[in-house]
């Protein structure tokens, strides 16, 4: 079962095709030599193939679908300009939402009725885009927002240098996780992904193709980054590095007990300072549970032999907690490291016996969840319905939540197989002035249910969902969503809180017309 979003369907795609030739004053026949070949060569651009506009109705998550009356494949961000320009000075709008990657799970990139820009177009367009561009002098990277960050890493690492802020699976568009936040490991010593960008262009809902920055257009700057699509179509972004390490290590402690688990996360997280050596440069937590091999999809770290005494930790407590650290070396640090790391878990108060670490190249750590992908790609178990839930967690409340949820809702009902994160953040790391939104405590959990399911079995996995956000509701648990999705305005308001006044005043400021990302659901929700 595929639930499907219903408008009413204004236009045929023929429709959409005419009208930007007409807005344009493009007569019949066409004239290539017309003054307005742009938009001439916008119309050819325009897809209503249905493979491309199959593709374009589904996501990652496999649940919603929502299909667009056509597709356009720009070469050059002054297509999807134009497109915008085309759809703001209509009498009859129609939505207009970016598709990178295709990663959303909940219909986000989708626009029933309207147009998908399929943003991948423009990634091998070196000569009309932004492309990859890394400026060794100065320490920063333009990237088109199309750019795929595994390729980002790719070309930085060419140089010697890298970003510091990533997510834990690579293949996302750089666009997509800057319109989100962009959270991984890093996230405690760096920051999101969002709090590392020195600038960007930026075509808005009024057509405006605009550069910004904290010195310039700042109000759009700060609108974008976090704002889920809704002010503007990042095309690229300015992105700074640093000198990349040669390699990693990395270790995974195991524990039985939730608050020595959490106190010990947050010691380490509290050494944070963008230059301290002493300070990790990656930790995250997770729970293993009763289904099936302490490895998953994102990563085998444990060796074999080690799996029996493992499993029958989990049997014994029903939930064993893992917290991954690592710590970066290049050729100067790479004989001191372990020393280093030693230095690190002194007074962990993990289980004896149950640390596990290696060794590897930090492209590999990097792109770890590759490997699980592929393994699931060639079993047929890549391309299923994911319904994922990805909450932050006021540190005041992660006990309670581990009480309810974990220890409860999750063990009661058995059936969650995908991996479950948990792991603190440093609020000081983020920019209130953008629109992401978290709790209002200095360190907050984030906590995310990566399920995979059958196609008829994630209905199960979504009252699962539910319930959990229920328990958040009825115990006073002040949760955000990440990657967020609701279905009335009351729902949006309250997620935003505080930021909901300025998140509307930017949407008129910027998509007065409400063009950008229907698939959000937030101005369009009726």
């Amino acid at each position: 079962m595929v639930m499907s979003f219903q408008f009413p369907a204004y236009f045929t795609a023929i429709f959409i095709i005419t009208r930007v030739m007409s807005i344009m004053k493009i007569s019949k026949p066409l004239d290539v030599h017309h003054k307005d070949i742009r938009a001439v060569d916008l119309a050819t651009k325009l897809s209503v193939d249905p493979s491309a506009i199959e593709s374009a109705s589904r996501d990652f998550g496999g649940i919603v679908k929502a299909e667009p009356e056509a597709v356009l494949h720009p070469s050059a961000p002054q297509d999807i300009a134009a497109l915008i320009k085309f759809s703001y000075s209509s009498s009859v709008p129609f939505g207009i939402a970016a598709k990178g990657h295709g990663h959303s799970v909940r219909g986000q990139a989708m626009a029933e009725n309207g147009v998908v820009v399929d943003m991948r177009s423009m990634a091998n367009n070196r000569r009309n885009g932004t492309g990859i561009r890394v400026s060794i002098d100065r320490l920063y990277a333009d990237v088109g927002g199309e750019q795929l960050w595994i390729d980002v890493l790719n070309a930085t690492l060419e140089y010697g240098v890298a970003p510091v802020s990533w997510t834990d699976y690579l293949y996302l568009t750089v666009g997509g996780t800057l319109s989100n936040a962009g959270i991984s490991g890093q996230t405690f010593r760096y920051g999101p992904q969002i709090s590392n960008v020195l600038e960007m262009d930026v075509i808005t809902g009024k057509a405006d193709f605009l550069t910004c920055s904290p010195r310039m257009n700042s109000e759009l700057f700060y609108a974008v980054l976090g704002g889920l699509g809704q002010f503007g179509i990042i095309t690229r972004a300015r992105i700074p590095l640093q000198p990349a390490p040669k390699g990693v290590k990395w270790v995974r402690l195991l524990y039985d007990d939730f608050s020595s688990f959490t106190k010990d996360q947050e010691l380490l997280i509290s050494k944070n300072g963008r230059k301290d050596k002493s300070a990790l440069d990656y930790l995250e937590g997770s729970l293993l549970m009763d289904q099936g091999s302490p490895d998953n999809w994102r990563s085998s770290f444990f060796p074999h032999k080690d799996h029996p005494k493992i499993i029958s930790l989990i049997t014994k407590h029903g939930i064993i907690y893992c917290l991954e650290i690592v710590k970066h070396y290049d050729d100067r640090t790479k004989h001191t490291v372990d020393k280093g790391m030693k230095q690190v878990l002194q007074g962990l108060n993990y289980m004896p016996g149950f640390m596990f670490g290696k060794d590897v190249g930090y492209e590999e750590f990097l792109n770890r969840v590759r490997s699980g992908e592929l393994k699931l790609k060639s079993q047929g178990l890549w391309d299923v319905p994911h319904p994922w839930l990805n909450l932050f967690i006021p540190k005041s409340q992660i006990s309670d939540f581990n009480n309810g949820v974990f220890r409860g809702i999750v063990l009661e009902r058995n059936i969650t197989t995908g991996p479950v994160l948990v792991y603190p953040m440093n609020r000081q790391k983020w920019d209130d002035r953008m629109s992401a939104v978290i709790p209002d405590e200095e360190i907050f959990y984030t906590v995310g249910f990566l399920h995979s399911s059958g196609f008829d079995t994630w209905e199960a996995f979504e009252d699962q969902n539910k319930d959990i956000m229920r328990f958040c509701n009825k115990t006073g648990i002040l949760v955000k969503q990440y990657l967020p999705h609701y279905s009335t305005k009351e729902e949006w308001v309250h997620h935003f809180g505080s930021k909901w006044k300025v998140f509307q005043h930017r949407k008129y400021q910027f998509d007065p017309r409400m063009l950008l990302s229907p698939g959000q659901r937030i101005f369009n929700n009726n």
